[in-house]
């Protein structure tokens, strides 16, 4: 994952705490609700430059660092979507 994304991505984890995020880590458990979901996704946007697809605004996506980090990766020019 971009350092970046968690960087950004822990800004919004109100129960993160400084813990280390992995792609594995449950953002809902972290404190991600419904209303920072769409303002992480606007500021990944601005960060990224990119539009996550509509079929990609599921609970799936948002569900862990990692299933978000793909989607994000996937419409990165010249990204293949790999968590790294």
């Amino acid at each position: 994952m971009d350092e970046r994304f968690t960087e950004l991505l822990a800004r919004f984890l109100k129960f993160a705490n400084g813990k280390p995020i992995t792609e594995d880590s449950d953002l809902r458990a972290l404190g991600l609700d419904s209303m920072q979901s769409i303002e992480l996704l606007f500021a990944i946007e601005d960060t990224f430059g990119v539009m996550l697809p509509d079929d990609e605004m599921g609970d799936t996506t948002f569900a862990t660092a990692g299933n978000l980090w793909r989607a994000i990766a996937a419409e990165l020019p010249g990204e293949t979507g790999a968590v790294a």
